[in-house]
C-alpha cells in the first residue's frame, strides 16, 4: 500500500489544534479509500521555539523536510513576537527555500453555510484566487535607517521579474482550463502602478494569448474589491500579486461565511520539492485553548494536500463528508452560528466519511 509522507508543523495559536483534528481526519480519508496511508512526523517550530532559541526552525529544516510529499502547516504568528519575525523566519522561508511560487485558494459557500451576501449572490460564488508566492512585496528589497530621527527612512520595494510573473500567469491558465467556464481575471494597478505593474500586465498578455481557449479579462483590483461583492457570478479564476491576491483572498473566505474555512496550497509546480498546505486563518490567539476553532479550513486544505498528492478520488471523498456535515448544520463552531467544538466537527466528520464507506 502507497504511504504519504506527511510532516506536520502545527506552527502557533490554534494552528497545532487544527493540524492535529487534519491529520486524524486524513488518516479516517484514507481507511476509508482503502488505497493508501498516512505517515506524519510532527515537528514543534514555530514562536515557542523562537522564545528559546531565537530561531523559528532549526538552521538545517529545510533538509529535514525535502523528503516528504508534502507539508501540513498550521499557522504562525504571536503576540509577543514582530510579525515580520515569526513570518519571514517561518513560513515564508519554507516557501522559498522550496520555491512554492503558487498560493492557490479556492473559494465557495459550503452547503449549509450562510454568509454575508445575499442567498442568491452566495450561491454564485465558487473561486479559484491564484497568488504569486515568491516576489512583489515578498522580495524582501528595501531598509530602514536612522531610526527615531526626523529623517528616518523606510522603504519596501515590489520586485518583479518577467519569468516569475510569466510562470504564475501559466499556472492560473493551466488550473483555469481545469475548470468548465475556462473563465480567467488578471488582477493589476497599472494606472498607478506603472512599472512593475504595467510589466505585468504586458507579460500576463503574453501568456494568455497561449491559452486561445480561455476567457480572458483584467480589472483594477479596488475595483475588483467591488466585483467579487456585486457580482460574484462573473468570477471563477483570477491570477494577482502577492499583496492584491492576499487581500482579495481574504474577502473571499469572508463572503463564504468565515476565514475558519479557507484553504490554500503553496504550490511547487515543478514537484521537485515538497509543497505546503495551510488553512488561511491565521493564529488566532483569542480563541487559543478554547477548543472552538473551526477545523474546515484544515479539512478542505488536506483535500487539497490530497489531490497534489496524486489522491483525487480521496480528495473528493473527504470533502463530501464536509459537505455533508456543514449541509446538516447541526454540528458548526461558534464562528460559523454555531455551537460545536473542534473535537465535535472533527468526529462528525470522520463519521461521514466511514458512513460514506459502509
Amino acid at each position: 500500500m502507497r504511504s504519504l509522507r506527511i510532516a506536520a508543523i502545527g506552527g502557533d495559536g490554534i494552528g497545532p489544534e487544527v493540524i492535529e483534528a487534519g491529520c486524524r481526519v486524513l488518516e479516517a480519508t484514507a481507511r476509508a479509500d482503502g488505497g493508501f496511508a498516512c505517515e506524519f512526523q510532527g515537528f514543534d517550530w514555530g514562536s515557542a521555539m523562537y522564545r528559546a532559541s531565537s530561531r523559528m526552525m532549526p538552521e538545517d529544516g529545510l533538509r529535514q523536510l525535502e523528503g516528504f510529499d508534502a507539508i501540513f502547516f498550521g499557522a504562525v504568528g504571536a503576540p509577543d513576537i514582530p510579525d515580520h519575525v515569526t513570518l519571514w523566519e517561518l513560513r515564508l522561508a519554507i516557501c522559498q527555500g522550496f520555491d512554492q511560487y503558487a498560493n492557490v485558494r479556492p473559494t465557495r459557500l459550503l452547503p449549509g453555510v450562510q454568509g454575508p451576501l445575499r442567498e442568491e449572490l452566495g450561491r454564485q460564488i465558487d473561486w479559484v484566487i491564484v497568488r504569486e508566492n515568491s516576489e512583489g512585496e515578498y522580495a524582501g528589497v528595501g531598509g530602514r535607517a536612522h531610526r527615531g530621527l526626523p529623517l528616518e527612512i523606510a522603504m519596501d520595494v515590489a520586485v518583479f521579474t518577467r519569468e516569475g510573473v510569466a510562470r504564475i500567469c501559466r499556472h492560473a491558465c493551466e488550473i483555469a482550463m481545469s475548470r468548465p467556464r475556462r473563465l480567467l481575471t488578471v488582477v493589476t494597478k497599472s494606472n498607478a502602478q506603472r512599472h512593475g505593474m504595467v510589466m505585468w500586465d504586458e507579460v500576463c498578455a503574453e501568456v494568455t494569448a497561449q491559452y486561445p481557449e480561455l476567457t480572458v479579462d483584467k480589472m483594477l483590483v479596488d475595483a475588483m474589491t467591488a466585483r467579487m461583492v456585486m457580482k460574484p457570478g462573473t468570477v471563477d479564476t483570477v491570477v494577482a500579486t502577492n499583496l492584491h491576491a492576499d487581500i482579495l483572498s481574504d474577502l473571499a473566505s469572508a463572503l463564504a461565511g468565515s476565514l475558519g474555512i479557507g484553504a490554500t496550497g503553496n504550490i511547487d509546480p515543478s514537484r521537485q520539492r515538497p509543497s505546503m498546505f495551510e488553512p488561511i486563518h491565521g493564529s488566532a490567539f483569542d480563541i487559543t485553548g478554547k477548543g472552538i476553532a473551526n477545523p474546515l479550513g484544515a479539512f478542505w486544505t488536506a483535500a487539497m494536500l490530497l489531490e497534489h498528492c496524486g489522491e483525487p478520488r480521496a480528495a473528493g471523498r473527504l470533502m463530501a463528508a464536509v459537505e455533508a456535515v456543514t449541509g446538516r448544520g447541526e454540528v458548526l463552531t461558534p464562528d460559523l452560528g454555531g455551537k460545536a467544538t473542534t473535537a465535535e466537527v472533527t468526529a462528525a466528520v470522520i463519521a461521514a466519511l466511514a458512513g460514506a464507506n459502509a
